[in-house]
């Protein structure tokens, strides 16, 4: 079953939501390039009701990368 996070990511790239899983990364999702990368920070940010920085964006390269910077910001119900 897909978690929010993973509905959004399937969103943003336009793939299916059973394609996301904590290992989709830039590396083996070809539409996740730079720009879906913006896009994707703005939709987790509004989703979510946090903000991150610059480090941490940069840092983001893999769903499950981001399910533990949204755990360190307090969002366990991904």
């Amino acid at each position: 079953m897909s978690g929010r996070l993973e509905s959004i990511f399937a969103d943003v790239l336009q793939v299916p939501s059973d394609s996301i899983n904590d290992a989709t990364s830039p590396d083996n999702m070809p539409k996740w390039d730079s720009v879906a990368d913006v896009l994707l920070t703005l939709a987790i940010e509004e989703a979510f009701g946090v903000s991150f920085g610059t480090k941490e964006i940069v840092a983001m390269q893999s769903v499950g990368l981001v399910k533990k910077f949204l755990a360190a910001k307090g969002i366990a119900d991904v």
